[in-house]
């Protein structure tokens, strides 16, 4: 069953590639969704697939590339809307900062 989870990264997470190693990991795990940073220095996600898969990426998120330094991972559901705002024809998006 499919599973729609939207996580936000606090810590070190701009400025260390944590898009790029997020959009290149989640496609290997064949998950769909986008990824973007905040102004406030956070990274945001929103992760849609298998279960077991959604959760592994949410578990290695919580180390995030080399030179990242991750001191929380929020998550919750993640809605039809959110999803929406991926780019058409993409399956995983690094969206513009918000």
């Amino acid at each position: 069953m499919d599973v729609m989870t939207r996580v936000t990264i606090r810590g070190r997470v701009q400025g260390v590639g944590f898009r790029a190693w997020t959009e290149l990991t989640a496609l290997e795990r064949r998950l769909e969704g986008w990824v973007r940073n905040r102004s406030d220095g956070s990274v945001e996600a929103l992760f849609v697939g298998p279960d077991t898969a959604v959760a592994a990426m949410v578990a290695t998120c919580r180390h995030g590339p080399r030179g990242a330094g991750v001191d929380a991972v929020d998550q919750r559901a993640g809605t039809a809307a959110e999803f929406a705002l991926r780019r058409p024809g993409d399956r995983f998006s690094v969206l513009p900062t918000v």
